[in-house]
């Protein structure tokens, strides 16, 4: 988007604020003159122009000046004027240059404090220092030559020195300002720029939380997909009963996965809004559903018994609840893949205070295993989940040659 009012900025701070669109020409990359600019070079010359004007109707008040070095006096003060456009591209070199000249010149006065306030401006203060220095060292040996008719040596020294340090305070307060503009333009920029990259990480963590959503939950459904099929393959001879149970089993999974895929997917091209709110359409299953888990994977044919010590379900956090539900998920579903036909405890327990576990037990599998896909990234999540929820997570082989996976999650006294 254009900068508005750029035409309206001094050159040196459109071209920091808005540099992709401020034209730049010559070799030297210099940025074009803006129309406030132009105005304002054209105000510094006629001020330097008014000035030496006063300075020459002074010249015939002294008497001793040879008039050949009065006509000097003024043509050196036009050129000092002229001089004035230059301002911008060498402040150094102009400021300095007029030190001598305005020795010899009365009517490069004018020019001479525009040099000055040039340099003010666009410079740091070592140069302003040095060539303030020397401006304000020139003055007496100026008020000696060139004494002033209606005023004394010193009063005129006095004079000279407070106008030339007047100058100089003026640019440095004007530089002062244009800098005070820029950083405040710059915390700006880069106070948008971390608000970008923030809602960027925002949409990436609720992207992330819905990619770990998607596998827990086809993770589970798509395990029961695997373990009835297995069974259909390698028993073919089993009751029909047991065939048309497995068969409706793994329609009503396919169903629910194709149901939880859509609506992930959904959530997916709903956009950063969609994704931010990392709500998908159903809602999201608390510890109150842990007795519906148990009961689905029973009807798969799993040995689950659950040990629920927790009085009041709904009283828990429904962050935390969601976890512990996750948990819990997971565990039957690595169960169900790695130990199959073994029991699995499921165990919770806890109070407001003092925190929530649970805990995933099965003993070693009674026999072989057939071989399931799997990369054991459903525990790590599950590790940055609870580690998210400020819990702790540990998982591994146990005693009896079966299976373990345990959980502490807070659960703060107020609710």
């Amino acid at each position: 988007m254009p900068l508005p009012g750029r035409r309206w900025l001094p050159s040196a701070i459109a071209v920091e604020i808005d540099p992709d669109r401020v034209a730049r020409v010559g070799r030297t990359g210099r940025p074009r003159r803006t129309v406030r600019d132009w105005v304002v070079d054209f105000a510094a010359f006629l001020l330097a122009v008014i000035v030496g004007l006063l300075g020459a109707d002074a010249l015939p008040k002294h008497p001793d000046l040879p008039y050949a070095l009065e006509v000097t006096d003024q043509w050196v003060g036009a050129f000092a004027c002229a001089a004035v456009w230059l301002r911008r591209r060498w402040p150094v070199g102009l400021a300095v240059a007029l030190i001598p000249v305005s020795v010899v010149s009365i009517t490069s006065g004018g020019a001479d404090l525009v040099a000055l306030f040039t340099l003010a401006v666009h410079r740091p203060f070592k140069y302003v220092a040095w060539v303030g220095a020397a401006t304000t060292a020139v003055v007496p040996l100026l008020c000696w030559l060139r004494p002033d008719p209606d005023l004394g040596y010193v009063a005129a020294v006095l004079v000279s020195v407070l106008l030339t340090v007047a100058v100089i305070g003026w640019g440095m307060f004007v530089r002062s300002r244009r800098q005070l503009l820029l950083s405040l333009r710059d915390r700006a920029r880069r106070a948008e720029t971390e608000a970008a990259l923030r809602a960027e990480q925002a949409q990436r963590l609720a992207r992330e939380g819905i990619a770990r959503e998607m596998h827990d939950v086809l993770a589970h459904r798509l395990t029961l997909l695997s373990v009835h099929a297995g069974a259909l393959e390698f028993r073919p001879d089993a009751p029909r009963e047991e065939v048309a149970r497995a068969a409706g089993v793994i329609r009503e999974s396919s169903h629910e996965a194709l149901q939880d895929l859509r609506e992930i997917i959904g959530v997916l091209r709903a956009g950063p809004a969609g994704a931010e709110s990392g709500e998908p359409g159903r809602p999201q299953p608390t510890l109150g559903a842990l007795e519906s888990l148990v009961s689905e994977s029973r009807e798969a044919g799993m040995k689950v018994s659950l040990d629920n010590r927790v009085d009041d379900a709904a009283a828990v956090p429904a962050s935390v609840g969601r976890t512990a539900y996750r948990i819990a998920q997971e565990g039957l579903t690595n169960a169900r893949k790695h130990a199959p036909g073994a029991e699995v405890t499921v165990s919770v327990s806890g109070v407001a205070g003092s925190g929530l576990t649970v805990s995933v037990r099965n003993p070693a599998p009674p026999g072989e295993v057939p071989l399931v896909p799997g990369s054991g990234q459903g525990l790590i999540g599950l590790t940055e989940r609870a580690m998210l929820a400020g819990g702790r997570l540990s998982h591994g082989p146990v005693g009896d040659g079966g299976f373990e996976v345990s959980a502490w999650l807070p659960w703060a006294s107020g609710g």
